[in-house]
């Protein structure tokens, strides 16, 4: 049984302590491949010295996060072009529109999210997509930019079953997580009407911990309680939630 993570911010701060240990207890748990999403240019080395520590089961992303998107936009778009022109990276991410934090930047993250989506059709890569307090802004641009070179995950998804086939129209999975467990995530009400072949998993780590530990630091060997929780959502058991979701990670990335 193979597992796939496919968003973790292995690089972060809070693994600085143990890092090989979290990433070894991953492996003990069948969770084998690890996808990474950038932030900004601050976090780019920190992701380079993770791949070259673990050069076999990490792959790279590369993109804007809209909570970096500042009045230096600019010069963080550039660095993320700059880094393609460098080097292969698995997809553009983790990018989109996120307005719980800060509505005044609303514009420059719009910006920025379509000029990202534009990059990675250049290299024919998908995007990871974040979305936060922002389904209608974040549709509002991909339907802008809807065709077949647009696809990609959208990646921790919390919204309601409308708004999950919309955004499957937009050729995309969804990236579900640690949510899935919480008794007021809602996800649980609908995730059976999405087919499981639109699904991928994630933890988002070191954020959004599953049950039962919510509010907890995250670490990719949780996704084992996820998986589990789609077992009991799918009614089918976690060897078939790890093939068709493992199989759809590959089908998305291509590795």
């Amino acid at each position: 049984m193979i597992l796939t993570d496919t968003h973790t911010h292995l690089y972060s701060k809070d693994f600085d302590e143990d890092r090989a240990e979290v990433l070894q207890r991953a492996l003990e748990n069948n969770v084998r491949r690890f996808f990474i999403p950038a932030i900004d240019s601050t976090h780019t080395k920190a992701m380079y010295e993770l791949k070259e520590q673990f050069p076999d089961n990490l792959h790279l992303m590369m993109g804007l996060h809209p909570t970096s998107v500042k009045e230096n936009y600019e010069e963080e778009l550039r660095h993320v072009e700059e880094e393609f022109q460098k080097r292969d990276f698995i997809a553009v991410g983790e990018i989109g529109i996120d307005l719980y934090w800060d509505k005044t930047l609303l514009q420059q993250q719009q910006i920025a999210f379509k000029r990202q989506i534009q990059l990675a059709k250049k290299y024919k890569l998908p995007i990871v997509i974040h979305c936060r307090d922002a389904f209608n802004e974040v549709f509002e641009v991909l339907e802008s930019e809807k065709d077949d070179d647009l696809f990609g995950i959208f990646h921790c998804f919390t919204g309601n079953l409308e708004q999950a086939q919309k955004a499957l129209s937009y050729n995309m999975k969804l990236g579900i997580g640690g949510v899935a467990t919480f008794k007021n995530g809602g996800l649980d009400k609908f995730l059976v009407e999405i087919p499981l072949a639109n699904i991928v998993l994630e933890t988002d780590s070191p954020y959004l911990a599953p049950a039962p530990y919510r509010g907890k630091r995250n670490e990719s060997s949780y996704l084992k309680l996820i998986a589990d929780k789609l077992s009991d959502i799918y009614e089918v058991d976690i060897e078939t939630i790890a093939d068709v979701t493992t199989q759809n990670s590959i089908d998305i990335f291509g590795v």
